[in-house]
């Protein structure tokens, strides 16, 4: 064979191998579907994010439309409505994310996320905004 063909050759088999690459980890979803919907939170997206704000929530966490949110001791809050789990440990519901808010703890315990004495209502608020993140 010469050498020009199996260059050709060479540089077909990788680039196969990059695409199926990107394929196989741009599919990975926690074993979940990806979120294709609006999800309904009975909560104030505005105050929520007043109370991220106020809670100093951005001294860990990067939180788009919150200037000062620019943590990085925490995951990034970037399209958080479309993720499919919450610390890793619980489906990404409101349920769950108004309980992981109030006591991260919980879910978790001996995670970095502070329990913070956020009430019911104001969970739902953050949880509010927190899914407007697409």
């Amino acid at each position: 064979m010469s050498r020009e063909i199996l260059q050709a050759a060479m540089v077909w088999l990788t680039t196969g191998s990059m695409l199926a690459g990107c394929a196989l980890i741009g599919g990975c979803t926690g074993g979940q579907q990806t979120r294709s919907y609006p999800v309904r939170v009975n909560g104030d997206p505005n105050k929520g994010k007043e109370l991220i704000e106020s809670y100093g929530c951005g001294a860990c966490h990067t939180v788009p439309g919150i200037y000062t949110a620019r943590g990085m001791v925490g995951p990034p809050l970037l399209s958080f409505s479309r993720r499919t789990m919450i610390a890793g440990e619980l489906p990404n519901s409101p349920e769950n994310l108004v309980r992981w808010i109030r006591n991260p703890q919980s879910v978790e315990p001996g995670t970095a996320m502070p329990m913070l004495g956020v009430t019911n209502d104001q969970a739902h608020d953050i949880a509010a905004y927190l899914y407007t993140l697409r």
